[in-house]
C-alpha cells in the first residue's frame, strides 16, 4: 500500500496516493478527482479502465458508473476522439 501523502486526512487519498495510482496526471486533472474524493477501489477501477482494460471488468458485470465515470471523463477530457474511418 503506498505511503500515505501527510496533506490528506485519514481515509481520504492525497495527491501522491493517486500518482501512485494513475501515474503522471497533469495538476488541473489531479485536482479535480481529488474533489470528487474517490476510494482507493474507485481509483484503482478507474485506472483500468483507463489503461483499456476495462472490458475486463464488464465481463464480470461491473460497469463503469458514478465516481470511476468521472474520473476516466476528467482524464479524458482533452483526448481527441478518433475519426471515423474513410470509406
Amino acid at each position: 500500500m503506498p505511503a500515505r501523502s501527510s496533506a490528506a486526512p485519514p481515509g481520504v487519498l492525497g495527491v501522491d496516493e493517486l500518482k501512485s495510482v494513475l501515474g503522471e496526471v497533469d495538476d488541473a486533472k489531479l485536482i479535480e478527482i481529488l474533489k470528487l474524493q474517490p476510494t482507493l477501489a474507485e481509483l484503482e477501477e478507474a485506472a483500468i479502465w483507463a489503461t483499456g482494460n476495462g472490458d475486463i471488468l464488464a465481463k464480470g458485470g461491473r460497469p463503469m458508473t458514478g465516481t470511476v465515470a468521472a474520473i476516466i471523463e476528467i482524464l479524458t477530457a482533452d483526448e481527441e476522439e478518433e475519426p471515423p474511418p474513410v470509406r
